[in-house]
């Protein structure tokens, strides 16, 4: 029973485990089927999309680190199936809790300060400091390019979260009011959600597009 609007978006909801959140290793059943038969259907579109996202991101990151690409699909499908998982009715949305966005967010952007100081530290310091900024403004163009940089982690993290939770929020709070309804409101209340399901089809695809450029976008500075 849902005690609250929010609760649907509990962990341990129904049971006193939080099992739900097994639904973040569903993806890892799901893609094998897909290279049984080569070239399915499936197969050639995964290909393909994998090879659109390799030409987007080998633009964004220098010609010695095209490598990086591989990495930064993964996540890209990591979080695609995670979004997709969660448009099914009472599957768990992993992507929807800062527990997991955080977890991919904080290790990548540690990793990219780390290597940047440790190894291109000058490059790092002209960063701090926008071209032709007056002296006097420098210290303070310093310290709100270091807050910046801080906050890059919480904002990647939260801007997926907050965009996952938002429609599902809005189609729970539209369905739960289709009891006091008559037919023709009914109705309408369903091909109302049926446009925001498709919308949020589109946020899913799009927020892990967006937290995928950034990261690759976050890696292109420190080289």
């Amino acid at each position: 029973m849902m005690m609250n609007l929010f609760s649907s978006f509990d962990p341990s909801t129904g049971l006193n485990l939080s099992l739900n959140w097994a639904s973040s290793l569903i993806p890892i059943i799901m893609i094998p089927p897909m290279f049984w038969f080569i070239p399915s259907r499936i197969n050639m579109l995964w290909v393909k999309i994998n090879l659109i996202l390799h030409k987007e991101f080998k633009i964004l990151l220098n010609h010695k680190s095209q490598g990086k690409t591989l990495m930064f699909i993964s996540l890209f499908t990591l979080i695609l199936f995670n979004n997709f998982l969660g448009l099914f009715p009472y599957i768990f949305t992993s992507t929807s809790h800062l527990v997991l966005t955080l977890t991919l967010a904080l290790p990548l952007w540690l990793s990219f300060m780390i290597y940047g100081w440790t190894n291109n530290t000058m490059h790092m310091f002209i960063h701090l400091v926008p071209q032709g900024t007056p002296n006097l403004l420098m210290p303070f163009m310093v310290l709100i390019e270091s807050i910046s940089n801080i906050i890059r982690p919480g904002t990647l993290s939260i801007r997926l979260s907050a965009n996952m939770i938002a429609g599902h929020l809005l189609m729970t709070l539209m369905g739960s009011t289709g009891t006091s309804l008559n037919i023709i409101m009914i109705n309408i209340l369903i091909l109302t959600q049926i446009l925001l399901l498709i919308l949020e089809t589109a946020v899913s695809i799009i927020q892990s597009y967006v937290f995928t450029v950034l990261s690759t976008l976050y890696s292109s500075e420190v080289n």
